[in-house]
Order: C-alpha cells, then structure tokens, then sequence
C-alpha cells in the first residue's frame, strides 16, 4: 500500500489576520438598496425592543407605577434611543451602533427606589413620580463624567495603550457575560423561547446552505422570518386555553396579552423633557451613578471595538472612541431630561445582529432609529410590537451575544498564543472576570446585598456595582497586566498584537480612517477636530 502523500506546505500554514472582516456583504459605507434597508432597519429595531421592554418591567412596579407608566416610560425609552442612535451614528463613532438601555444602570436605579426618604410614601403614583425624579437628578450629575472624559479626549489616552490581547476579555466578556440574559430566559417559556433559538439557527446557518434561490436572505432576515413565527405559534397557545391553569408567572412570561403595555399605552404621545416634574438631587445617589457611569463607559469601549470589526472598518482610533463616549455622555443627559430611569449604552444584541445579516451599514442603524421614534410617537403600534413575548428575545440573545463574544476572541489572531505571558494574561483576566462577579452576584442572591454593606447604600453600589460586571473586571485585569508584565523585553510589544494598530492610534496616520470616521459638516463642527489626533 502506497504511503500518503506528505501535506503540501501551504496546508499547514495558519491563517493569515485580517486588519478588516472579510465577507461582509454591506459595509459601513455602502449601503445596501433602499427597500432592503427599509427592512433591514425595521428588523434592528426589533432586536433591540427586547431590552426596552425589559429595563421598565423589573423598575416600574417597584417604583409604584402600572401598566400606564410602564407603557409611558418604554416610550420614552423608545424616543430618546432613537434621538441617541442618530447623535452616535452622525457626529460621535459613526459606527452602526444602537443606543439603547443599560442593564448596568439597573442596580443604582434600584437603589434609588430603595432610599429611605421613599418607603414611607403611601400613594403609588407619587412614590413613582419622586423616585423617577430622583433618578433623573443622578443620571443628570453623572452623564458628566462621560462627557468630560470623551470630549477632552482624556479616555483617548487611556485607549491607546489598548492591544488586541487586552481588548480579548474586555470584548468577549461584553458579549459572554450577558449569559443570564440568554438561556435562562428561554427557559422561563421553554415551549416558546427554545423554538425561536432552534429557528434562528436554522434560518441563519442552514437554510443558505441548500436553498437554491435566496441564499442570503435567509440569514439577512432570519429575525424577521423567526419572530413572527413563533409569536403566532405562543398566540395560538394563548387562545387555545394552554395556560389557563399555569401559575400567574408562567403565563406572565408565555401568554401575548399579559404585558399589559398595549392598554396603558395612548394612541398618540410625544415625549417631552421634564415630563415627570423637576429632577431631584442627592449627593450618595449621585456618587454611585457617577461609578456606574464609569463602568457603562467601559463596557461600550469594547463595543465600540466589536461593531467597528462587523462593520469591516478599520481599527476605530481612540480619539474616534473618545469622541463617542462623549456623546454617550449626551445621550445620558438626554435620559435625565426626559426621564427614562436607566442610561444610555452600547445595544450588544443589535452588534450580533451585525454578524447575523452581514451588514454594517451606518444607513441601515440610522433607519432603524427612525423607526424608534416613530413608534415610541404612536404608541399602540409601538406596544404592539414590544408586547411580543421576552422569551423570544431572550432567544434571539443566545445567538446575537454569541456572536459580540466570538467578535473578541477573533483578535487573538493578532497575539502570540505561544507566549506564556500571553496565555497568562488572557487566562487569568478570563478567569477573574467570570469568577469575582460569581461571588458578588452569589453573595446578593444569598444575603439580599452585596458583600461590601454599610449603612451608606450608594457607597455599597460604588463597590459591589463595578465588581459585579464581567466585562469591566476582565477588561481592568487584562489591560493592567497588559500594561505592567515585563514591558521592558523586546519581543512583548509584538506578542500582544501591539503594532498591529501602530496605524489607528492616530486618527491621521491611516487615511481609511477618514473615510470611515470622519464628521459631516466638517467647518461646522471644527470643535471636534480637535481631538481627531
């Protein structure tokens, strides 16, 4: 019998890294036909209901409110990530990101509902009126931070000593560490939330794989082609009596009429800034929203990261992050004017949706904020669409977060995996990432606080908030090992992927970066420019 014959030499070589995404079909720049985008930008709308639904579900009944309120404020909700969105896609990254709610502004928020001065408040819609303005005082103070450290362009020093081996937990973790939100969702209506992740991945992954017309489509659209499906099937449970017997919680998370946001919600409003009355200040509050500000501000660098790659554009410079966070900053100010009881970050799910469709296109995002604030005017269309039940998008999450988190395993294409500092670094960030905030979320869920608790609540959320997020844990770790291990050695600067962005640290050294970055309007906003460097 013959011997095999030897693998030829360009079989074995790895793959070569890749400064932008292949594969893309629309990038940042080119947009895709206008009906196609129409759609396109319906569907990220979609995607990002889930959490617009969700931030006000858990607040508002402990603040006081009902189903009117909890209607009001997803309106408004609704408004100011549309006007945020446009603001981030024109004059701040210029990324096709979405600017949503916060899941890390939750914890504060409920602290603030937890305040002393409020538990003797015996009237419900009182007790809500003065807990949303006291929230809006405190995101109001805190959007500062934002706005300082973008639009001085102090967070665009502490960005370039970013390298691809640092960026790795930070972003991966942004992703990854949403897993409460995925899975276990689902399971809340596994009937209903299981054959959404079941369809998703068939529509996105096989169908193009033996249909013979269409090909794209089926992935471009698979959230569009899913949801409707599995909402009609939930609806069909709903009427055909199969939750008649199910606990008040079952059918809360599984029946299509129990959101109750499409009675409370009125045909026609506009939300308008100060619309719950005058803001209200208290320092502790402020201090801890400052801290949970901070975080948020971490969180969307790596974000920012993310979608610039599913995007295919280059590196995003740090000025042109910097630049971003301060209009984040102005998205937060925003949330306080007009009372949202939650700040303004990053959308993860709709960065997945990037990876799903395969477009990045910054027209498609733009729409898709028009949508927002269309439907955030006219209020029962808008409810009918966010009443769809949470376990669809909790499993819609489980393939959208997947994604954001695999985006920042991708740049250890850039590193040295033979490195033992290497692996250390990536390892033990990883490790602490997932490990501390297993204790703090632990530790809360056993004694009702955190482990850091004394009689000051806001300076317990100043600690227990930061050490209970994944991504910012990972991403400290990894950035100030990074930073600090044997930086003196030659051959470090090229084991952590270092100069593989020696190009984007400057917003001026690689001329792509104008065509991806840039401002409109250029002598109008001469201001900005200042910090294009």
């Amino acid at each position: 019998m013959a011997a095999a014959a030897p693998p030829k030499v360009d079989e074995l070589q790895p793959h070569p890294p890749k400064e932008q995404l292949p594969g893309v079909s629309f990038c940042i720049t080119s947009p895709p036909p206008w009906p196609e985008a129409l759609i396109l930008g319906f569907q990220h709308f979609i995607v990002m209901l889930g959490t617009t639904v969700i931030i006000p579900s858990a607040l508002v009944p402990q603040m006081g409110g009902g189903n009117e309120e909890k209607a009001r404020l997803v309106q408004t909700l609704l408004f100011v990530a549309g006007i945020n969105t446009l603001l981030q896609t024109m004059f701040g990254t210029r990324l096709p990101v979405v600017m949503g709610g916060s899941y890390t502004f939750v914890a504060p928020t409920i602290s603030i509902i937890l305040a002393g001065r409020y538990s003797n408040e015996t009237d419900p819609r009182t007790k809500f009126l003065r807990t949303m303005r006291g929230t809006q005082g405190a995101l109001l103070i805190a959007s500062t931070i934002q706005i300082i450290l973008g639009f001085t362009g102090l967070w665009r020093n502490v960005v370039r000593l970013l390298s691809p081996l640092s960026a790795v937990p930070l972003i991966s973790l942004v992703g990854f560490g949403l897993y409460e939100l995925g899975f276990p969702g689902v399971a809340k209506c596994v009937e209903v939330g299981l054959p959404e992740v079941i369809l998703m991945v068939a529509f996105s992954q096989y169908l193009p794989q033996v249909a013979r017309f269409g090909k794209p489509f089926f992935g471009r659209f698979s959230v569009l082609f899913t949801v409707p499906i599995v909402w009609l099937y939930a609806y069909i449970l709903t009427i055909s009596g199969a939750y008649k017997k199910a606990p008040p919680k079952t059918q809360v998370h599984c029946r299509v009429d129990r959101s109750g946001l499409i009675s409370g919600a009125p045909w026609i409003s506009v939300p308008y800034p100060f619309q719950w009355g005058a803001p209200t200040f208290d320092a502790g509050e402020t201090f801890a929203m400052m801290m949970t500000s901070f975080i948020a501000l971490a969180e969307s660098t790596g974000s920012f990261v993310a979608a610039s790659r599913y995007a295919s554009a280059t590196m995003i410079p740090p000025s042109i992050i910097s630049r971003g966070v301060g209009w984040q900053g102005i998205g937060i100010l925003l949330d306080s004017f007009f009372g949202t009881a939650n700040g303004t970050s990053v959308s993860v799910e709709n960065i997945g949706l990037l990876a799903v469709t395969r477009v990045g296109s910054r027209r498609v995002v733009e729409i898709s904020a028009g949508f927002m604030i269309f439907f955030s005017v006219l209020g029962k269309f808008g409810a009918l669409f966010a009443s769809i039940p949470l376990p669809i998008f909790a499993g819609m999450y489980c393939i959208f977060f997947a994604h954001v988190g695999a985006v920042g395993l991708s740049f250890l294409q850039f590193c040295n995996l033979n490195s033992f500092r290497t692996k250390f670094i990536l390892g033990f960030a990883f490790f602490m990432g997932l490990s501390v905030p297993q204790y703090f979320n632990e530790y809360r869920a056993f004694a009702g606080y955190g482990p850091v608790h004394t009689g000051a609540r806001w300076f317990n959320d100043m600690v227990n908030v930061p050490f209970s997020s994944k991504a910012f844990v990972a991403g400290l770790v990894a950035y100030v090992l990074d930073n600090t291990i044997q930086m003196k050695d030659g051959t470090v600067r090229k084991d952590r992927g270092y100069h593989w962005w020696d190009k984007s640290r400057s917003f001026k050294k690689d001329p792509r970066s104008e065509e991806y970055y840039s401002l409109p309007f250029r002598k109008f906003f001469e201001f900005f420019r200042s910090i294009e460097i």
